[in-house]
Order: C-alpha cells, then structure tokens, then sequence
C-alpha cells in the first residue's frame, strides 16, 4: 500500500512491508520502486521491515521540486528514517548510490549502514579508449546521453534493454510498461534529464566522512562503465580504511538488485550477518 510522506518541496511516495529491523531502498533515475519488487519480498522474509521510496521525481513521488541531486535525495532518505523511526539500512541504486553516502556522512546516528548498487557515487570521467574499444560500454553511453539530451522515453527503454544484458527477470516487460506510462507525464523525463546532468561530486566529497560499513555491488557487465570492477573499488579506496567490500555480481547488468535479486540479497544478507531466514 503505497503511503505519503510530505516535506519541505514536496511528497514521497514509500511502501512499508515486513517486521524487524529497518532498511530502506531507494532506486535510480527514470525508475521506481517497483524495481526492488523481488528483493523486498526477500528482505522481508528475511526479518527486516522494508521501506521501498520513490525518489522524489520519479514513480508516485511529486516533481516541482527546486533541484534534483544526490544531496537533496540523501535529505529525502534521513527525512523517511526520522519518520519510520531510524537507525536504518540504506539500499541505494545508482543515482540514489551517492544519495546513501552523502546520507550516511550527514547522518550517522539515523545509518546503520549503506549498501551502493552500481552507484554513481564519485565523479566521472567518459573513458574515451572504451568507447572504441568496447562496444557494450560504448552502447550504453550513447543510449544515456541521447536520452538526457533528447528527453526521450524511446531511447530510455532501450537503455534498459542494454543495461539487463541477456536475462531478463519475471515482470521485467510490465515493469517497462509502467515506466513508460509514468515517463510520459509531463516533466517526468525532465526530471530523468537534470538528475542525469547532476554530477555526483557531492557524493565524492561524501565518502571519507561515512562512519558506518558499506558493500558496494557491481554488475560484471553494467554497461555504464567499461570496467565496473575497477570503478567499486574506486569508491571503496575513498572510503575510510576497513568500513567497505566489494561484491561482483556476475552476468549482471546496471540492474543487479532486480536481474538477479536472489543472488544481490544474498550478498547484502551476508553483509549485515543475517541468515536466510533471519
């Protein structure tokens, strides 16, 4: 059932499910919650109360807000845990990756720890030898520019086609169906266009002040980067010495969380020492 939380700017859309210890899942740009449908049932059975947020922008969350960054989504995050009652577990994908940092340097009482999904977390730089080189890396590139610049649904479900390589998971055609219906209202693709354009040098600044433990997932074959490996640890180097682990996910694309959520909530899981079952 989804539920309503109004702050400064505007209203986000949130899921509760389960009992037990908190943790919070906040997706990437141009998605919505629905993308960590198979993992929340996990997480659940698994003992923990699951709070899945649409982004502000995205899904049943309002737009008009001033900006859209990873600062101002890391607020939204701390806002959620304050109002279901923290400390919490941060899951983050992508954009909201960095939004879990910045969270977790600017909260550390409301984080107990962070997990980043293929987070754009630190600041990039296009790898212009990959983009000859590598034709999956080169494909992806040129799918997000296009979609940012043209503001184009068309070229966003192509990405996503390209960024699920080769498996594609149970309902993934109908979760691709509501996005399209939900990216098609008015300033929805706006909002996909600026969160794109936000680079994520504030998250960067972020990961020497996190005190709490992260796990970085990486998709072995996530296009947006051409060596997805060397970019999670990267960001594991930035952080302070021993609170980060690396955890490749192998076959997987930008999407590891919901292309392969058996195995990414098995990593998260044995992360937090959690058996199966709780």
């Amino acid at each position: 059932m989804t539920e309503f939380l109004d702050i400064d700017g505007g209203r986000l859309a949130y899921d509760v499910t389960g009992e037990g210890p908190l943790i919070v899942l906040a997706h990437g740009m141009g998605d919505n919650r629905g993308a960590y449908r198979d993992m929340a049932v996990r997480l659940a059975e698994a003992g923990f109360r699951v709070a899945a947020m649409d982004m502000r922008g995205n899904g049943a969350s309002s737009t008009g807000w001033t900006s859209y960054t990873r600062t101002d989504v890391a607020a939204d995050l701390l806002a959620l845990i304050r109002h279901l009652g923290g400390p919490a577990v941060i899951v983050g994908h992508s954009f909201s990756g960095g939004a879990a940092t910045i969270a977790a340097a600017q909260g550390p009482e409301l984080v107990s720890a962070i997990v980043e999904i293929s987070p754009f977390t630190r600041a990039q730089k296009i790898d212009l030898g990959a983009l000859v080189s590598h034709a999956r890396y080169r494909k992806g590139m040129t799918l997000l520019m296009g979609t940012g610049l043209l503001r184009s649904v068309g070229l966003w479900k192509r990405y996503l086609d390209h960024a699920y390589p080769d498996v594609k998971p149970a309902g993934f055609a109908a979760h691709v169906a509501a996005l399209d219906a939900d990216l098609r209202r008015p300033g929805r693709m706006a909002v996909v266009s600026k969160m794109g354009m936000s680079a994520p040098t504030d998250a960067g600044a972020a990961l020497a002040g996190i005190q709490c433990p992260a796990l970085i997932i990486e998709g072995s074959l996530d296009p947006d980067w051409a060596d997805p490996r060397a970019e999670g640890e990267g960001i594991l180097a930035e952080m302070p010495a021993g609170l980060g682990r690396l955890e490749m996910i192998e076959g997987a694309g930008h999407y590891a969380h919901a292309q392969f959520p058996a195995e990414a909530t098995a990593a998260i899981l044995a992360f937090l020492k959690v058996g199966a079952h709780g």
